[in-house]
């Protein structure tokens, strides 16, 4: 039926064996009396008035379906259809590829010239798919792509057909080899014949070096990151020394003047209330310059910023990987004039008199990170070339520029994730938020030209959040944007198109005053000037089309005392206000100090007739190294030994009675020793060098069962963020945990952790994947990373398992589980790739039946020896960087005839003896360690015994 004559679809129902209906240009709206056609197999209504897809329920026999042309928004409708091979839905209104789930054989769809923007997962179910075309929609990004690269028996794909505007993604640098490489098996792109050798091979080639590259410049960052942290640790370490020994001297004195605490209190004293008040008073003076102390030294110590922008700086790397460079972020320096431009533009924004109420005294610019983003400025070009060919381009023409304006954008300090929202921004822009809660706007995006007006959320957030912390760190994006027409906002109107219909932005100022502009030195980049211009205006945009992502700003805002001290290191009024403190009456003499214990000084200090009889000892600020004698003291329940030289605790065992126990300012370095303390309730450990938290943990949990407060705090802890989950997890009975309260949600999720923390049935399910290979990824990930992250679970918690289950088991990712021992492996004979990142683990062991592992990844355990490794003489790729090796195994080394890569970088290893063992590397990466001769060099040259090694590859960082 062609063109005309056939208005509705009426009459089919006479045509029960029809097997092909065709109908063009014909006025029909629906689908309607195919109910007696069950045997149609082909069916084409195009350059119709079809609005949605409907009517062919009944056709489950249909193989061919053709709507094109036609005014459908969505698919729908389809779930019948389970033999259709050839779906055509081309210049249609279709937005989002959906509803195609049941199409398990469909062989060739055809969605060209629709308004699709995102691939998704639409097309997972349709796995015999083999010729696809999407051409002249709206796909911008790489990453979209990729959704469609696991298709397996994809052949045909078309993005730019020459029917078919092209996608902006086809506009991109490196398009066809992102392509090439994601579906190795595709025989034409884009109508061209992609199929031969030489073309696949280029592709590889291409997307291999520029992976190598990303993961030198990755560690090259993880390195910078690990050098920044020692330099760090050096630095506080000489900043802390004032601090710390002010803390230290007030501690010693606090403890001296407490009365009860002193072994010497005189009885006139004790009961003398004027000398009482003057105690007191001391004491309470002595607490509040300790309180000051500790919130600086505890303010010294955070390092998380530094953390931070690396992390950041890892995540803009894999993202110019993903985007084969389509997307770059360029860190700026004082000689490039758009740093000094951007640095300017926020200098100019910053008015003192707006922060002095938070206490701010100035801003300190740290980094600027230009974006470039190809797919981003290609799309607000075409927005301005669509403005400019519209109905009212003359008008747009002669005023566009001038309604451009670069503002600023802060993520909302409301929102789940400031770090995915900003690493969204910069990979595919801005996104019409549905609804900003600091801000009550929907679908409007919130922009200003002054920097109060955009950090004020964030700072009143940061401040109800922690009433001791300071809002000092932030970031902000500087975007270019164009606000159009734009018109002011109406008092009890909600911020939304419906309410602004023929604006393209809306407005309101927030302070009208002007202010006096002022350039700071660039080369300080630190300004603390007097109030400036220009009005502080609020945008509200609608079009997040129209929002062009150009720089990112890291700054910090410096508060006056601290940040002076922080700076210069010199003693300020502190120093006078502690002396004054500890002058302060009574002015106790000191004491001699005990060199050492027998029972005579212990009554005398206990002043107590008989040692049966002692049930409070202080034996703070001696030099005391053993306190042995102390073990006939059973009726003991207070003990105080801090301000000593103890080394270890085993003197202090089965004292039944034993209830609080203060060894503060010691230096032991564990806790093994503890026996026997039933009734303990109280323990303090502060400043010590305990750098085990799991053994230690254990030692309490067995020896000190009605423990309720720990305190921890000020030591060198190996994993010092992990400190809380740990001891929590495992000593249930806490209710105070380094001078904080313990909530019963922490505890719970603590212990929650802490139970999943062990290698079992559970975990291998959860965490396991019986993948064959690994899938084509731009990912730096090792392929059990890659495995997990890409790749659902193969089995749940309640799956029946067949007998053999773990053979098939191909993949495992124990990453961050906080596991301690390599267990339950035996049965994982088929295991390929395997990551135990960041766990506790201190010995390689347990990988004994794993014979055909490929990959290992160790990264940040405590493993000191590489013995465990010899019989796995399939693996190639090795990682264990951030453990404590010191050497290179040779013995070990000489078993991996297959080891291509080896990474053991941030070890303590001082020389490269060993390496001339693994005949197949290729890559090493063993920067920050302990290698201090060039000579070590002459190890990476092939032994004699051996062939020589391949060295067109090999990388060694410094």
């Amino acid at each position: 039926m062609f063109f005309s004559g056939f208005p509705r679809m009426v009459g089919l129902n006479l045509f029960p064996r029809l097997c092909q209906l065709t109908i063009v240009g014909q006025s029909i709206n629906h689908i309607d009396g195919l109910e007696c056609c069950t045997l149609l197999q082909e069916l084409w209504v195009v350059q119709c008035n079809l609005t949605e897809i409907s009517g062919v329920q009944n056709c489950q026999q249909l193989k061919k379906l053709y709507l094109y042309n036609n005014h459908i928004s969505e698919v729908k409708n389809l779930q019948m259809q389970g033999d259709l091979e050839v779906l055509w839905l081309n210049n249609n209104r279709i937005s989002q590829i959906q509803g195609l789930n049941s199409l398990h054989n469909l062989k060739e769809l055809n969605l060209a010239d629709n308004n699709i923007e995102k691939i998704g997962h639409g097309l997972d179910p349709n796995v015999n798919l083999q010729n696809l075309n999407i051409s002249g929609n709206k796909i911008s990004s790489f990453k979209e792509l990729t959704m469609i690269a696991h298709l397996p028996h994809m052949k045909e794909l078309a993005l730019k057909d020459p029917t078919s505007t092209p996608n902006p993604v086809c506009l991109l640098c490196n398009y066809a080899t992102h392509v090439l490489y994601h579906m190795p098996g595709l025989q034409r792109l884009d109508t061209y014949d992609v199929s031969s050798k030489q073309v696949k091979e280029a592709a590889e080639s291409t997307v291999m070096k520029k992976m190598m590259y990303y993961n030198m410049r990755v560690r090259t960052a993880q390195r910078n990151l690990a050098e920044t942290r020692l330099s760090l640790k050096e630095r506080k370490r000489n900043m802390l020394q004032l601090p710390e020994e002010c803390i230290r001297t007030i501690n010693h004195t606090l403890k001296n003047v407490c009365p009860g605490d002193r072994r010497d209190t005189p009885t006139d004293i004790s009961h003398d209330p004027t000398m009482e008040r003057k105690i007191l008073s001391k004491i309470e003076a002595l607490r509040e310059r300790l309180l000051i102390w500790t919130r600086r030294i505890d303010e010294s110590r955070d390092i998380s910023q530094v953390r931070n922008m690396m992390e950041y700086t890892v995540k803009f790397l894999l993202m110019e990987l993903e985007s084969v460079g389509n997307i770059r972020l360029e860190e700026g320096c004082a000689t490039d004039p758009w740093f000094t431009s951007c640095c300017d533009l926020l200098l100019s924004r910053f008015s003192l008199s707006d922060f002095k109420v938070h206490g701010i005294t100035g801003l300190k610019i740290d980094k600027v990170i230009r974006i470039h983003n190809s797919a981003l400025r290609l799309r607000i070009e075409d927005k301005f070339h669509n403005l400019l060919t519209s109905k009212e381009s003359t008008n747009f023409s002669q005023n566009y520029r001038r309604r451009l304006e670069h503002l600023f954008y802060a993520a909302d300090p409301e929102g789940n994730n400031e770090k995915d929202d900003i690493l969204h921004i910069l990979e595919e822009g801005f996104k019409a938020s549905k609804h900003n809660k600091s801000l009550e706007t929907e679908g409007a995006i919130p922009l200003s030209n002054s920097l109060i007006v955009t950090e004020q959320p964030r700072i009143q957030h940061t401040l109800s959040q922690a009433s001791q912390g300071e809002p000092k760190h932030s970031k902000i994006i500087v975007s270019k944007v164009f606000v159009g027409y734009s018109t002011p906002f109406r008092e009890g109107e909600p911020v939304d198109r419906n309410s602004y219909p023929r604006a393209y932005s809306v407005y309101r100022n927030v302070d009208p005053k002007h202010r006096i502009a002022l350039n700071s030195p660039l080369s300080s980049k630190t300004h603390a000037g007097p109030d400036c211009s220009p009005r502080q205006r609020q945008w509200f945009v609608f079009d997040h089309e129209l929002i062009l992502p150009e720089y990112i700003i890291y700054f910090e805002y410096t508060t006056g005392v601290l940040d002076s001290y922080c700076t210069n290191n010199t003693p300020s009024n502190d120093i006078i206000l502690d002396k004054e403190v500890h002058s302060m009456e009574p002015v106790l003499k000191p004491q001699p100090k005990l060199l050492s214990l027998d029972d005579k000084v212990l009554l005398n200090v206990a002043r107590a007739n008989v040692l049966s009889q002692i049930t409070v000892l202080n034996l703070h600020g001696n030099s005391l190294s053993k306190i042995k004698a102390i073990s006939h003291l059973t009726a003991l329940r207070h003990l105080t030994i801090s301000f000593n030289e103890l080394t270890h605790l085993d003197d202090i065992s089965h004292m039944p009675n034993l209830e609080f126990l203060d060894t503060s300012y010691n230096r032991l370095a564990t806790l093994e020793g503890l026996r026997g303390l039933g009734q303990l309730k109280q323990l303090d450990v502060r400043w010590n060098k305990l750098t085990k938290a799991r053994e230690d943990t254990a030692v309490l949990r067995k020896h000190t069962p009605a423990l309720l407060r720990l305190d921890t705090r000020y030591n060198p802890w190996n994993k010092p963020e992990a400190v809380r989950k740990t001891v929590l997890g495992r000593l249930t009975t806490l209710t105070h945990l380094d001078n904080v309260l313990v909530t019963e949600e922490e505890a719970a999720e603590a212990v929650h952790m802490a139970a999943g923390s062990k290698m079992n049935q559970a975990s291998l399910l959860v965490h396991s994947r019986t993948n064959d290979e690994r899938p084509r990824s731009l990912s730096l990930l090792s392929t059990a990373q890659l495995l997990c992250q890409l790749s659902p679970a193969q089995w749940s918690i309640n799956t029946e398992l067949e007998p053999d289950w773990t053979a098939n088991i191909t993949a495992l990712n124990l990453d961050s589980q906080r596991i301690s021992k390599l267990i339950s492996l035996n049965k994982l004979v088929n295991l390929r790739w395997a990551s135990f990142n960041d766990n506790d683990i201190s010995r390689v062991e347990g990988l004994e039946s794993c014979l055909k592992l490929e990959e290992l990844s160790l990264n940040n355990n405590n493993i000191s020896t590489l013995t465990g490794l010899s019989k796995l003489r399939c693996l190639n790729k090795l990682s264990l960087d951030g453990n404590q090796l010191s050497i290179l195994d040779a013995s070990t080394l000489d078993q991996l005839p297959n080891l291509s890569f080896l990474s053991v970088e941030n070890n303590t290893i001082s020389s490269l003896h060993g390496i001339q063992r693994v005949r197949s590397l290729l890559e090493l990466y063993i920067g920050n360690n302990r290698i201090s001769t060039s000579q070590d060099i002459y190890f990476l040259k092939a032994d004699n015994k051996y062939p020589p090694k391949k060295q067109h590859c090999l990388k060694i960082l410094p």
